[in-house]
């Protein structure tokens, strides 16, 4: 998916590591270059060979990625109190890539990248919905300014929408159960964690029907599609897994959004597929709702660190 791993929320602790957001920024952003590649080549790859079969190849170098973290940081990283949420976001999260990758097969890299931007709004409602979580009405009105540059970007009805596109708002519902997952994980597990048990499962998972689905690569050109894919997605994984460890998850949270850059930019220079003026437009609310948003989860997790200062120090007197 064009937005696997952005952050919504930062843990609190009131004592930490420094962090370095100008290095974090960096990894970021490269993470988020290769990601672009990996969907560029996804949606090339779906011409030649079956879906799950792509899914397979993108998830083989997340795969490698982590097992190249476990070499790197040990199996501890391994340890989790809920190693059922963990495989559940794993499950969630094969079904995101695929849904993405189905769209991709019929609708532009921008176009898809943009409606998977509405993610965080749909955090937003789930949690109030499902969560209980204090939603104010600035926040309520994001997410209808971010769901009305959705409809600008598909216009239904104009003669411009494709159905595919659906797969591209399914693959955003995942991704936003992924990340009220990660919501509740975030306590008791690393991101390192997180990532680890999401690879691992989403990979297993996969590899089952390939042998019912498998089509051997009919020419060296699209084996070396496959090569490429595998490896961009593991560069991507690790480099964000990098990031977030070097920055802070609320500083870093907005560089998801530079994928609008790298899907126009590949989606024009492969497939010659430039969005028009309302998509322009309709990515530019999106991401401005999306910006607005983030930056009330900031300040609201300001004000819960500062209260649980408070709290704190007033214990910690009597």
């Amino acid at each position: 998916m064009a937005i696997p791993y952005a952050p919504i929320s930062a843990p609190s602790p009131l004592k930490g590591p420094p962090h370095d957001n100008a290095r974090g920024f960096l990894f970021m952003t490269l993470g988020f270059c290769f990601f672009g590649v990996t969907d560029m080549l996804a949606k090339l790859l779906a011409e030649h060979l079956p879906l799950m079969q792509v899914v397979w190849f993108r998830q083989s170098g997340l795969f490698i990625g982590v097992v190249t973290l476990l070499a790197l940081r040990g199996s501890h990283i391994l340890r989790t109190p809920h190693p059922r949420l963990q495989v559940l976001r794993g499950m969630i999260a094969l079904g995101s890539a695929a849904c993405f990758i189905m769209a991709l097969r019929h609708v532009g890299l921008a176009d898809a990248t943009a409606v998977t931007f509405t993610a965080p709004f749909l955090v937003t409602i789930f949690g109030a919905l499902l969560l209980k979580e204090p939603v104010g009405p600035r926040r309520w009105a994001a997410v209808i300014t971010g769901f009305v540059g959705m409809l600008v970007v598909i216009r239904p009805g104009m003669g411009i929408f494709h159905p595919a596109i659906g797969f591209a708002f399914i693959s955003a519902v995942c991704f936003a159960a992924r990340q009220l997952l990660s919501r509740y994980l975030s306590g008791a597990d690393s991101i390192a964690t997180t990532v680890t048990y999401t690879s691992l499962t989403s990979f297993l998972l996969c590899s089952v029907p390939l042998a019912v689905v498998w089509q051997t690569p009919q020419s060296g050109w699209v084996l070396l599609l496959c090569l490429m894919i595998a490896a961009t997605a593991g560069l991507g994984e690790l480099l964000i897994i990098r990031g977030l460890d070097l920055g802070q998850a609320v500083v870093m949270a907005p560089v998801q959004y530079t994928m609008i850059i790298w899907s126009t930019l590949y989606g024009f220079l492969v497939f010659a597929d430039l969005p028009d003026f309302w998509t322009f437009v309709g990515c530019g609310i999106i991401i401005a709702s999306g910006l607005y948003t983030l930056y009330r989860e900031r300040v609201l997790a300001k004000r819960a660190r500062r209260a649980a200062i408070e709290i704190e120090h007033g214990t910690g007197t009597v």
